[in-house]
């Protein structure tokens, strides 16, 4: 059953931290609209055929964080009204601000917005408070399902990330469908092929031969270039590219059930091992302000030939190699993360964009069909070839000719795809206190690195102490 009184004591808390100032607002939706779409579902025939007008008239808000795919469905919103009669007011915030956003709209409980762009951690979170829909609701009633909506075609892993039965340490792919996935994100390599060839080396399969072209690599460029570059910043998404594929790569976890408690393991000799290989791949051969770096640091490094090597999302070098993006666009191609011995599986930890349905929204049938909408193939197919939205959550699109030709500017990338999609996965244990733990999870990463412990083993136990006491009140017995 459902931990009510967490519950109530994350929404006290949502409401509590967030500012006035972040409120959530679409301007132009006065109240008269909203109670109009409110009739309009109520007395909507909920069988019969699909009608793509059954919410007509009906206005819907959705915020978004700034994104391509973003930009794609903005670009298509007059093609949605004109089909369904369905208005939409939307507004964009940069990903720094947006969840904050988000979390004060949510638990003001006013159903607005009607949607929302997240990511899966972040639903875990909402789910557990009660502001999430289950969109099971609807894609088991063909009423409510376009025929040709094709759910099969999506990419189920991407589908699946989105599945969570809301029971602290059950893994995702099961129970309530919490939002359905616009772009997702696998973890690969990519490489500047002049560097390697320059050098003479070969592209790194396994982690000994990646510290070993790290050290020949340190300087490849001039004074203040480096090997590889991986994110360092003190925040959660440290944690998720990279570190945490190679971590379930060494066979480590963070968190295991024993009774009714989660307790970490980020102190095993497992999690040690792959932290002190971390931790001197970054000293032989990451930047010198490897603790300041996010997502973009690594992406621009690559682009402008400070790094050999980017290990993060397979999507993010793209945009540096696309003729004439960045310095040195058309000299990156891409191959599988490292791994301990080769033979060994492709392991990947998962990041989805999706689009999730405020539980209290006053429109959800409209909000529905926004959803299906944006999610479908038609959709998915002209985000990824014509907004450059990826990697696209649609097989067909991944099969499509259109698709292939236009990634032959990206050498490596879709092979690297499919040597890993199979094995890809949300690799952390869903918990209530994700950003909690593995933000102190980066900071520690951040410790070892700079000297702080006495050893790894030192600042991975201190580590699940502190894990451990922020799960302390997770009782699985009342789930």
């Amino acid at each position: 059953m459902r931990n009510k009184r967490f519950k109530r004591m994350f929404a006290v808390a949502m409401a509590t931290v967030m500012t006035a100032g972040m409120l959530a607002g679409c301007g132009g939706s006065g109240a008269s609209s909203k109670d109009d779409g409110a009739d309009k579902e109520k007395s909507a025939d909920t069988g019969g055929e699909f009608d793509w007008k059954k919410y007509e008239g009906t206005t819907i808000e959705i915020q978004m964080v700034q994104h391509t795919a973003s930009e794609a469905m903005v670009n298509k919103l007059e093609e949605f009204e004109d089909l369904t009669g369905i208005h939409v007011e939307y507004s964009i915030t940069p990903e720094s601000n947006y969840f904050d956003k988000v979390s004060t709209s949510l638990a003001s409980g006013s159903g607005s917005p009607d949607l929302f762009m997240s990511g899966a951690y972040q639903l875990w979170d909402y789910s557990a408070a009660g502001y999430v829909e289950d969109l099971n609701t609807y894609l088991e009633d063909p009423s409510m399902v376009s025929p040709d909506y094709d759910y099969d075609d999506f990419v189920q892993s991407a589908v699946n990330a989105l599945k969570w039965s809301g029971v602290p340490g059950e893994a995702v792919g099961t129970g309530q469908q919490l939002a359905l996935p616009l772009a997702f994100e696998v973890y690969t390599m990519a490489y500047n092929k002049k560097a390697f060839e320059d050098k003479g080396l070969e592209i790194p399969k396994t982690y000994d031969e990646l510290l070993d072209v790290c050290d020949k690599l340190q300087g490849w460029n001039g004074e203040n270039s480096y090997a590889v570059a991986v994110r360092g910043a003190r925040d959660w998404g440290t944690i998720h590219p990279a570190y945490m594929s190679m971590f379930a790569a060494f066979g480590a976890k963070d968190f295991e059930i024993e009774g009714d408690k989660l307790v970490s393991k980020v102190n095993s000799p497992e999690a040690v091992e792959m932290t002190e290989f971390f931790v001197d791949m970054i000293k032989r051969g990451g930047s010198s302000s490897w603790s300041k770096y996010t997502w973009y640091d690594c992406g621009v490094d690559l682009g402008t030939g400070n790094t050999a090597m980017v290990l993060d999302a397979d999507n993010n070098p793209v945009h540096q190699n696309w003729k004439g993006a960045s310095e040195e666009a058309g000299n990156i191609a891409f191959a599988p993360l490292p791994v301990g011995k080769e033979g060994d599986p492709q392991i990947s930890n998962y990041w989805t964009w999706s689009v999730a349905m405020n539980s209290a929204s006053k429109n959800k049938g409209a909000a529905w069909y926004y959803i299906m909408y944006f999610t479908g193939k038609d959709f998915a197919k002209y985000a990824t070839i014509e907004g450059n939205s990826l990697d696209p959550v649609r097989t067909s699109v991944w099969e499509s000719e259109e698709f292939k030709t236009m990634m032959d500017e990206q050498p490596g990338y879709i092979d690297s795809y499919n040597a890993t999609i199979d094995n890809t996965t949300i690799l952390f244990t869903p918990q209530p206190y994700f950003f909690e733990t593995t933000t102190e999870w980066a900071a520690t990463l951040q410790d070892i690195v700079a000297g702080k412990y006495d050893s790894v083993q030192d600042g991975m136990d201190q580590l699940k102490e502190k894990m451990d006491k922020a799960v302390s009140d997770i009782d699985l017995s009342q789930y």
